[in-house]
């Protein structure tokens, strides 16, 4: 993102060679002013960017002087305004940095001014104290800018009075705490937003406040609790979303207010990607944008305000806390105040693109640098555009512009540009369910913006065809149809059109749509989802398309819904897999629930689960849309749960009670398909629990504190959360199998794959151990568990019993898995894949001694090419095997995606079955 220096940014930011970087700031008249009344006090203020250590400084000077604290802080703000227009107007000051001078301002003389009138009250009432006898303490909350320290200089200040607790002053007249703070809250006022001979520190706003005007000056934290759940409104999740306690600054350091921060983060953000808000903020724009209107109707002047005109300051705020609220509950990593550290985090998260995200910074910093200008002309809280020439020509020069002349005005020409980008971008986010050019057509869906009749009704299902209205025709009588809201049905009808009119233009099949109605059908009575897709017409056209590609994707996105928000990311078919990103997302994540006193286990849970959900539904539409083969699905699929238990381990750990060291000594050793990187969708996870205790000091402790750690992370694994579930672990391979310790020793392990001492393992234990690998845990028992691995695979065996025990499994197996007649089941038929995975089993514990290079845990695609190479097969033998394996796994894959048998008329995969059986022949010669 451009910063304000950059070459990048607008004119505003970058003033040009040609024409004066700056205007004297005596222009403003209002800088005229100060400079005529307090000559005198102007050097009082320390030389630079005003901080609030000098404002602090400042003010105490004036106070030694003789001025009443009223007084010494309206005079502060004047000089501090001052400064500021010097060093924005001739020194091309950041944006930021005026902001964060304004708002320490506030922040200061509030602080100051609290102070003050509880002492006030004090000597009236006595303290306010609650129950057990502790002083109540009051909590000034800045709302909007001031909230987000993006003060503008002539701002008023949006506050919300807020008191901890009930209770009772215990002075001579004892009053009620509520009445206490109402006192407070007037002394405030008189403070603060009087306006006296010196003008008014700022002018104070308490309109946002519960029940607005109509409402208590002062609310304590179980009425402000009660109103959220009962009564708070969308917008006021928008305008609640910037709020913090800024005065007084005792309140912050004692952390007491941070029950108050809690509350306000799970009313403004939802555990659940809230698209229903979308219809909030278009009312509350709506609004907006009217009343601009309305005040700007036959009063042309008024058509350029630079906050709330179409496309101005007002709208990129809109933006940023629209994507905030939906998307924070669910990542609490780009939750922010600031709304250019939103654009960032938004970007970063990839819910913006970069040069969108860029561009509205820069046009966010061009009209606040504007709007501070028009501000300092005359310390007026206005955002139009001055009409008198000299002004006009002064804004210009100080943002380094051409002045206006009768043939061009680079000032209004740049603005006009910066506003329509900023429209255009807020347009399209905001569309009412359809794209900002409406076209016609499945995209721009001409009738979905109003209901052309009841979803119910038999009209509206003769206006579908007829696969369609076969499946919508029911709804007439169904329960939750009739419970759905008034813009649950709308939306549905949306919906259900669209689907319709991609068909008819070509762009979906009449499967596909079929499908998506049935998948529908399950969500009525979660209208988020619809909300969902009626904000974003490209993810249901996405998602029409997928459905008609495959079934099985349908299964998955009814069981994990929220996973279609997938579909919007542009990066989705772009790219792979990225474990470190993936894993750091999540620290981030975990670190901002932290940040925000949310990191319960809860919530880690749920948060663990929605991040595979959404990996795994993106590996499943890169598959399903051909960009990605078998393998690398499997590669990513198990790259993934690797990635997923590592942060599992982590953050259980952290959880454990029973804990005895920063760190755990642990790892998981994964087994089956996910040890041999062949995962697939849904499958389970055979795993195998260890640790070291080498260097506790109490082993039997150490042990008791492992199994209950395991116990923790089975239950974190596989509990079903309202995010669903997450993995079915299987940890039958374990050490004496399921009779055995649900975690081992790394010692105890080697000394039972290794026949030391008379608890050893099978045969079969060691043809497993051929596919197992370290996948998740501390790094560091990596290598140990790879030297117990190769040591098992090299042990010196019996040939011949080796291989009688190995083809006696392999028809065990076998016989459990009967296939009809005339049928070819890939996996279990003689020909089939279990046979190629037995068959490598055999080579690599008979042949690893003498082969080295048969030791990796490569797959039995490149064990087969491997043995083959060595002279271990006959020529061809291996490399044919290896390619009807990969088939046979396509053939697989393909028929599961479709919910088809994975048996096949034995015909079809004839020439595979035979390459597999010369494979077997060779390897199992007697057998």
């Amino acid at each position: 993102m451009a910063t304000e220096s950059s070459p990048a940014a607008v004119p505003a930011e970058s003033p040009r060679s040609d024409v004066p970087a700056s205007a004297p700031a005596d222009h403003s008249r209002f800088v005229q002013r100060v400079r005529r009344r307090y000559a005198a006090e102007l050097p009082l203020l320390a030389a630079g960017l005003p901080t609030a250590e000098t404002i602090g400084t400042l003010i105490d000077t004036l106070l030694s002087g003789g001025r009443a604290l009223a007084s010494a802080m309206r005079v502060a703000r004047n000089i501090v305004l001052e400064r500021l227009a010097v060093l924005d107007i001739e020194q091309n000051a950041a944006m930021l940095d005026i902001t964060r001078a304004m708002t320490a301002l506030a922040e200061v003389t509030l602080d100051r001014a609290v102070i003050q009138a509880c002492a006030d009250q004090d000597a009236r009432f006595g303290p306010p104290l609650d129950e057990s006898g502790r002083r109540i303490e009051f909590w000034v909350v800045g709302m909007g800018k001031l909230g987000a320290h993006e003060l503008n200089v002539s701002s008023d200040i949006d506050l919300i009075y807020v008191y901890e607790d009930a209770g009772q002053t215990t002075g001579p007249r004892s009053v009620s705490a509520h009445e206490y703070f109402s006192e407070v809250a007037r002394s405030l006022y008189a403070l603060i937003g009087d306006v006296t001979e010196d003008g008014n520190v700022f002018r104070v706003d308490l309109a946002l406040r519960p029940n607005g005007n109509s409402g208590p000056p002062v609310v304590s934290l179980a009425m402000l609790e009660e109103y959220f759940l009962i009564q708070g409104r969308e917008w006021e999740r928008f305008a609640w979303l910037k709020s913090r306690v800024v005065a007084p600054f005792d309140a912050l350091r004692t952390g007491r207010a941070m029950a108050l921060r809690d509350t306000v983060t799970s009313f403004v953000y939802r555990r659940y990607l809230d698209y229903g808000v979308f219809e909030g903020l278009r009312q509350l724009h709506r609004k907006v944008r009217d009343e601009a209107q309305r005040r700007a109707a036959g009063r042309p002047e008024r058509a350029n305000d630079v906050k709330l005109s179409r496309g101005g300051i007002r709208e990129i705020e809109f933006i940023v806390q629209l994507l905030l609220v939906v998307r924070g509950g669910q990542f609490p990593e780009i939750r922010t105040r600031s709304t250019l550290k939103a654009l960032e985090r938004l970007t970063a998260r990839g819910l913006m693109k970069p040069g969108s995200a860029e561009r509205l910074a820069e046009a966010y910093t061009f009209l606040r640098r504007i709007e501070h200008r028009i501000q300092f002309l005359d310390d007026q809280q206005t955002h139009l555009l001055p009409t008198a020439d000299a002004d006009l020509a002064w804004i210009a020069r100080s943002m380094g512009l051409t002045e206006c002349n009768a043939d061009a005005c680079e000032l209004l020409d740049t603005l006009c540009e910066t506003r329509e980008f900023v429209a255009m971008e807020f347009d399209a986010l905001l569309h009412d369910g359809r794209p900002p050019s409406s076209n016609g057509g499945p995209n721009g869906c001409r009738s979905c913006g109003t209901a052309p009749a009841a979803i119910d009704s038999e009209e509206f299902c003769e206006q579908l065809p007829p696969a369609l209205a076969e499946r919508v025709r029911p709804w007439a009588d169904h329960p939750r149809i009739r419970l759905l809201s008034d813009d649950g049905r709308q939306r549905l009808v949306r919906l259900v059109m669209r689907a319709s009119q991609a068909v008819e233009a070509g762009t979906c099949s009449i499967e596909a749509a079929a499908r998506f109605i049935d998948w529908l059908e399950p969500l009525l009575r979660r209208e988020n989802y619809l909300a969902l897709m009626v904000e974003r017409p490209e993810v249901q056209l996405r998602l029409l398309r997928l459905l008609g590609l495959a079934r099985w994707p349908a299964q998955f996105l009814m069981r994990h819904p929220g996973v279609i928000d997938e579909l919007a990311d542009e990066r989705l078919l772009h790219g792979r897999f990225e474990r470190d990103t993936y894993i750091a997302d999540l620290e981030a994540r975990h670190t901002a629930w932290a940040r925000f006193n949310q990191a319960d286990e809860e919530s880690l849970l749920d948060t663990l689960r929605r991040a595979h959900h959404a990996e795994v539904f993106r590996t499943l539409v890169r598959d399903v849309e051909g960009h990605i083969t078998v393998e690398q699905v499997a590669d990513d699929l198990s790259a993934l749960a690797d990635a997923t238990l590592q942060c599992a381990v982590q953050w259980a750990w952290i959880h454990l009670r029973q804990r005895h060291r920063e760190q755990p000594v642990f790892a998981i050793i994964a087994y089956g398909k996910l040890g041999g990187k062949e995962l697939g969708y849904g499958s389970d996870l055979d795993v195998v629990f260890l640790y070291d205790d080498a260097d506790e000091a109490d082993p039997y402790r150490a042990a008791e504190v492992y199994t209950a750690f395991v116990r923790k992370l089975i239950n974190w694994l596989t509990t079903r959360t309202a995010a669903g579930e997450l993995f079915d672990i299987d940890t039958a391979l374990r050490p004496n199998g399921n009779s055995g310790l649900l975690v081992t020793s790394i010692q105890s392990f080697d000394n039972y794959q290794r026949g030391r001492g008379s608890n050893t393992a099978w045969t079969w234990e060691h043809q497993a151990v051929t596919r197992a690998r370290f996948c998740a845990g501390d790094v560091q028992l990596a290598p140990r568990f790879e030297e117990v691995r190769r040591a098992v695979l090299c042990a010196e065996r019996d040939p011949a019993a080796l291989r009688a025990e190995v083809a006696n499994m392999r028809e065990r197996v076998r016989a459990a898995h009967p296939v009809p007649a005339g049928l070819f089941d890939v996996k279990h038929s003689p020909g089939g894949m279990m046979d190629v995975e037995f068959a490598v089993q055999l080579l690599v514990l008979s042949e690893s001694a003498g082969h080295p290079e048969l030791l990796d845990n490569v797959g039995n695609i490149a064990l087969l090419q491997r043995a083959e190479a060595c002279g271990l097969l006959p020529v061809g033998v291996g490399r044919k095997a290896a390619n009807a394996y990969r088939e046979m796994r396509r053939a697989q894959h393909r028929a599961r995606l479709d919910e088809k048998p994975t048996q096949f008329d034995e015909r079809l995969l004839e020439a595979e079955r035979d390459a597999v059986l010369a494979l077997w022949s060779a390897v199992f010669p007697t057998a």
